[in-house]
């Protein structure tokens, strides 16, 4: 059970290509949005439909394959952990962010 302490599977389309980093000759990160969409009825009984947007990363083999392969707008559906951090901008303002660590993905769809 040591695996569902920080686990994190999504299914959805991604808003953006991959966006590659490369750090030395055999590391490199991959980052994208990707939006997972809810639908359901509210009080008045009309369809209503939420939209969440989720910033991913990848490292390694998962970013190459990813950066290979996907695109804006594919569906995929993926398992990886949340992970939080900070940064300081240039004004000196402390920064937040979410972010997905993909583990893995796997394509969803057509394969067009």
């Amino acid at each position: 059970m040591t695996t569902l302490r920080n686990s994190v599977q999504l299914i959805g389309r991604l808003g953006m290509d991959p966006e590659t980093f490369k750090f030395s000759e055999n590391k490199n990160k991959v980052k994208f949005s990707m939006a997972t969409s809810d639908k359901y009825r509210d009080k008045e009984g009309e369809l209503q439909e939420e939209t969440q947007w989720h910033n991913i990363i990848a490292f390694g083999k998962t970013a190459e394959i990813a950066e290979k392969y996907l695109k804006k707008g594919k569906e995929i559906a993926l398992s990886g952990k949340l992970t939080y951090r900070s940064w300081e901008d240039k004004d000196g303002n402390t920064k937040y962010i979410t972010e997905v660590i993909a583990h893995e993905f796997q394509m969803l769809g057509n394969k067009n």
